[in-house]
Formats: C-alpha cells, structure tokens, sequence
C-alpha cells in the first residue's frame, strides 16, 4: 500500500484500489482487466442500478431483514447517486465481462463505502458490506435486466416530447408551405405535380406513426424480473420480495412497472429489449430518409433543386468561400446511422444468450442506452436549428415544374397513355413547354381522343388541367 492506494481484498486476493475512490477491489480489477473503449456507464444505467438498490434497502427493512441503520445508511448513499453525486466514481468499461457483474459490483462498492462513511466509517472498512447489504436478495442476473428496462423507460418521456416538437415543426412547414405548387419526383425522375405542403404533412405523419410505435414498444418494459435472483427461482429472496419491488420502484421512479408473470423468461429473454430498439430503428430510417429528401430540395443552390433553404449555420468549406452545407440533415443523417448500428448490436447480442442468461447485456445496455441519448440529441438540435428556420423557394420551385412535362399524365383519359408518351418525347426533344406543344397541337386538330379519332378541343383541354390546378392547389393528392 502506498499513500496514493489502499489494499482491499476480495475472494481472489489482495487489490490496490486508489485510496479515495468508492469503488472497491472487484471494481479495480475489472478496470485492470477491461481497457477497451475508453468509455463509461452512461447516467441511465448508473441511475437505473441505484434506484434498485435504494428499493431494495427498503424492502429489506421494512420485511425485517436488514437493520434500519444500516438500511438508512444505504438508502441515502443510493439516493446520492441517484442525483449523480458520484458519476465519476463508475469507471467500468461498458465493454466488460459477461452479464454485467462487473457494473453491478461497481454500484455495489460505491454505495457500500459511501453508507460505511455515513455512518462514520473509513473507505475499504465496509461497515456496510457490498454484498452481503446492498446486494441483498439480488443478483447481477436479475438486477442487470431490470435496470436495462428502467434506464430506458427513465427517457422515454423525453424522447416523446422531442418527437412532438419535430411533428409539430413539420406541420408548420405543412402549412407554411401548402400554396407552393411544385413537380413531384419518383425514381428522382419527374413526376406529376404535388404541394411543397403535403411532402411536409406526410413527413410530419411518418414521424408521428414512428413515435406511436416507439412508444407501444417501451411498454414491453414495464415488466420487471426483479427478485429471480439467480437463475429465476427467488433463490435467497423473501416471498415478497419481488412484489414489493416493483411496488417500491413504482413509487420511487414514478414509472408504470409491472410484476412479471415468468421470473425465468425475465431473466432469458431480451426480446422486449429489441422490440424496443427495433422501434429506435425504425424512427432513425425514417428520418434519415426525410433528411436525405431535405438535402436534395436544398441542393445547389445555383446547380441543384434549391427549392428549400436551411438556414446558414456555419462556413461549408475550408477552400471554397461562401459555401454554406446543410450542416443539421448531415448530422442527422450521422446520428441515425449510429443508432442504427447500435440496434445491430443489440440484435446480435439478445440471440446470444444460453439457457438461463444473456450474458450479453452490458453491451445491450450500453447500446440501448446510446441510442437513446443521441436520439434525443440529434431530433432536438434538428429541428431547432433547422425545421423551424426551413425557407421555400417558391420561383425555384414553380419554375422546376413549368419545366415538368409529366404533367401530360392528368390528360391519359382524354388522349390516352401514348399520344401522351409521344408528347413528352417531342416536348423534351424541342426544349419547349409540354402545355405550349399541347395547345399547339390542340388548335392544329391533330390531338386526338383516346376512344375515337375525334379531335381534342381548347375547352377539353383547359378543363382537364383546371382539375389539375384545384387537385393541387385544394386538397389532398
């Protein structure tokens, strides 16, 4: 032992733990063992963790089974953590061994120091032991999942909310939007017209239907596994315990939890994990589609669509000046990759558990938890810093589509789909308006009816794009 170090021991040994940490000799050595990524716990699972064992130090004293002191001691340095007193004191790699016991006996030694200085003892003395206290009736097996399905539903709320801000922007631009008439594209290829407002109401809704989804499947969470211990029998844990639990967490999170009906499928299973992060899947797909539509609109602008404008956040190049990029939609496009990504790992690793465990969870906690926060991240600064400022370009916009010879289609029930097909080729190949070659043509008698060889007339033709006009400029197409 140095004056930078204490010793602690642990099953295996003796441990040098740095003198003023909370951590302990398990977390040490995992330290030692795991140096992978550098990273560490995110806040959701550090608050998860401490909530379950604040419960469960209250449930213990309030069954009898754990001393009041001692259960006070640990209820107030959970509570500390809980508030993020002591972030800094979890420094296992995310990317560590199997299940998640190096984590939990991270939380357990932090809380088990802090409650033995609480009660006037010194770092290392365990006054409160680590295990034998704070792990009471618990186990890494059963704890680690049920900490997964709180840290997530801890943030759901908060993810809605940003979502609600990103529909309720788009619908402004729905309506800011609905009188400018533009082309519509398909296969990036023209297409017949549309409003510049209906392609942002049917954002708006994509995102919208993406945010019910998401929220259907976190309800999956609310059935916690917490007290099969083990292996999923309750093995050292009072018959109430479990019940009382998710009582206690209930009240102490303030979430809607539920008891599980199948301790051992809790405890297997992952799968209201994936269905959770598929639905963070497919909400990112979504937006990264919405994104790329919102760059190709905004390119140019003098050699693109430029038919919307993000608003200038920041210089676009190093070497070019006065270049401005739509900095926000490629940022958005960056976070749902890596959301994506993380839904990948999540996937893999739920189907690699065997028999009564996944040992795979920490990497499923840290990727569940990851794709949360840059969720939340990545939607919000999105529509703050470009939605809401989102510009039309309305003479860009209607000049694109008085360029549009597709707008031939509304005429196939008067001359049908192949003199209309002949029109577009001639329009393109002479470089003139597919209205001027039609009224040309029109008035020449050599448009002929679809059904007989009857000339078209002017008046036939007026009202057929007249149609046209009011599909577009009143109502849904």
């Amino acid at each position: 032992m140095t004056k930078n170090t204490r010793i602690e021991c642990d099953s295996l040994g003796e441990v040098h733990v740095p003198a003023d940490a909370l951590y302990g000799a398990q977390t040490q050595r995992a330290v030692e063992n795991f140096p992978i990524s550098g990273l560490k716990p995110r806040p959701a699972f550090i608050w998860s963790m401490a909530m379950i064992k604040r419960a469960a130090a209250e449930v213990h004293r309030d069954l009898g089974l754990l001393d009041a002191e001692k259960a006070n001691a640990i209820i107030e340095a959970a509570q500390e953590v809980i508030e993020g007193r002591w972030n800094d004191q979890f420094v296992v790699d995310p990317i560590q061994a199997g299940a998640g016991t190096s984590h939990h006996m991270n939380v357990n030694e932090v809380i088990a120091n802090r409650a033995t200085q609480i009660l006037g003892g010194k770092l290392g003395e365990y006054k409160i032991h680590p295990n034998d206290h704070v792990n009471m009736s618990q186990s890494t097996n059963d704890t680690i999942p049920t900490a997964i399905r709180l840290g997530c539903l801890w943030r759901v709320e908060k993810l809605l909310n940003v979502l609600d801000d990103l529909v309720v922007a788009l619908q402004a631009k729905a309506r800011e939007f609905d009188d400018i008439v533009k082309s519509g594209r398909t296969h990036l290829q023209d297409a017949v017209p549309v409003r510049l407002g209906q392609e942002f109401g049917a954002y708006a809704n994509a995102v919208e239907r993406d945010r019910q989804r998401f929220r259907d499947s976190a309800e999956g969470l609310r059935r916690l596994g917490i007290g099969g211990t083990a292996v999923g029998s309750r093995l050292n844990a009072h018959p109430e315990y479990h019940a009382r639990m998710v009582a206690k967490l209930s009240e102490l999170t303030a979430l809607k939890l539920q008891t599980s009906d199948n301790l051992f499928e809790s405890m297997q299973s992952m799968a209201d994990a994936v269905s959770f992060s598929a639905s963070l899947r497919t909400l990112a797909l979504t937006l990264i589609r919405i994104a790329n539509d919102l760059r190709l609109l905004a390119s140019g602008p003098a050699t693109g669509l430029d038919e919307i404008q993000f608003p200038s956040l920041q210089p676009g190049s190093s070497i070019m000046p006065g270049k401005v990029n739509p900095v926000m939609a490629e940022m958005l496009n960056m976070a749902m990759f890596y959301v994506v990504g993380c839904d990948t790992t999540v996937a893999y690793a739920s189907q690699a558990g065997q028999l009564e465990l996944n040992v795979m969870m920490p990497v499923i906690a840290h990727s569940l938890f990851e794709e949360m926060q840059v969720m939340i991240g990545a939607v919000n600064a999105f529509t703050q810093n470009a939605v809401v400022g989102l510009k039309a370009n309305r003479e860009k916009a209607e000049g694109w589509l008085s360029r549009n010879a597709i707008i031939v289609t509304a005429l196939n029930p008067l001359i049908g789909y192949a003199q209309g097909a002949a029109l577009v080729k001639e329009s393109l190949s002479k470089n003139i308006s597919i209205r001027d070659l039609i009224m040309e043509k029109t008035k020449a008698g050599t448009l002929k009816h679809r059904d007989d060889d009857h000339p078209v007339t002017v008046d036939e033709i007026e009202e057929v794009l007249g149609n046209l006009r009011r599909l577009t400029e009143g109502g849904i197409l």
